[in-house]
């Protein structure tokens, strides 16, 4: 399978983090599974001449393009031109190359949430008119339109993240070489379920603090961040505790909150991505699966069952006190 990578409107981030992935040979575990790179704007050798040709072979179907990855968000301005972004030396908009290709593509991938959904680029007045593959923002549409459809039958596969942990694209990438990956494998916003089907809470070291509802007042505290410190963890959809970056960081395991960056529109939360908003002392953004009247009824019961040990310890940079020892065979 031919794979085809594009950068549109974007910093670069999700080839930084796919070059920290875990498997050493990049190149060499995409060709285990009967994938050849045949071009990447910051990976490949081939410029210029061979560039344009090896378009111009894939845009006319000459050559079957099997995998065809966007990482950025599609610039549409001025005036839906798309001349805000030209691609070098072709003299043609982006958006114009990439709806050209993704009408012949087997599968389309966006790579981040810039691809996906807007993203960073999308935040503020938005003056270069950046959206994503197939949606602007939580809208179905964007670039390509709410209907379209890969040459496989597939919308477009949605790798959102800020950055996409290096897993995330190959993973996918694999399963679709080895034709394991089927509509059913998306979520409702078009992400990959092995991952989107689980949240940042889950796995993360700051739990037991969660629990017992014992918060960090100030960044570089060990509690749970929820209450004061903007953290969405419970809300956002990712694996990020349970497959952390380079075998063991993520963003909370860094001492900063979860800002839900898998999700369209998390670029413009409405309020400063450090700082939780909060109505009559009870923050706005509760856990997805929970009723407000319940959260508040356990908070209140695990505020007063509090340990003492996890109490002083979420206020602190490190622990100052540690687990009680007691014996624990059973009785």
């Amino acid at each position: 399978m031919k794979l085809l990578w594009l950068q549109s409107g974007g910093c670069g981030g999700c080839t930084m983090s796919l070059l920290c992935s875990s498997a050493r040979d990049l190149p060499g575990l995409l060709a285990g599974a009967g994938i050849e790179l045949a071009w990447h704007p910051s990976l490949s050798e081939a410029t210029g001449d061979a560039v344009r040709a090896l378009l111009a072979e894939f845009e006319s179907g000459r050559t079957a393009l099997d995998l065809l990855c966007v990482e950025g968000s599609l610039l549409t301005g001025p005036a839906g031109s798309g001349r805000f972004h030209m691609l070098s030396g072709t003299g043609r908009a982006m958006i114009d190359w990439v709806r050209s290709l993704a009408a012949r593509a087997r599968y389309t991938l966006a790579v981040g949430t810039c691809a996906a959904y807007g993203g960073i680029t999308a935040a503020g007045l938005n003056p270069a008119g950046a959206v994503g593959l197939q949606y602007d923002g939580e809208q179905r549409g964007g670039l390509l339109g709410a209907d379209y459809r890969s040459a496989a039958g597939l919308p477009v596969i949605n790798v959102a993240g800020c950055p996409t942990h290096p897993d995330w694209v190959t993973d996918t990438l694999i399963a679709l070489a080895l034709g394991r990956f089927a509509e059913a494998d998306l979520d409702a916003l078009g992400r990959p379920r092995f991952y989107a089907d689980q949240l940042v809470h889950h796995g993360c070291t700051r739990n037991e603090f969660y629990e017992f509802k014992a918060s960090a007042e100030t960044p570089g505290d060990l509690g749970c961040m929820m209450e004061h410190l903007g953290c969405k963890g419970t809300q956002a959809h990712a694996d990020c505790n349970i497959r952390p970056w380079n075998g063991l960081g993520s963003c909370t395991n860094g001492g900063y909150p979860c800002i839900s960056c898998t999700e369209p529109g998390f670029e413009s939360p409405g309020h400063p991505f450090g700082l939780t908003p909060k109505v009559a002392g009870i923050p706005i953004g509760l856990p997805s699966d929970m009723p407000k009247a319940w959260f508040v009824a356990l908070a209140a019961l695990s505020k007063s069952a509090t340990p003492e040990r996890v109490r002083r310890n979420s206020v602190v940079e490190a622990p100052v006190l540690a687990p009680a020892t007691r014996r624990t065979r059973l009785k």
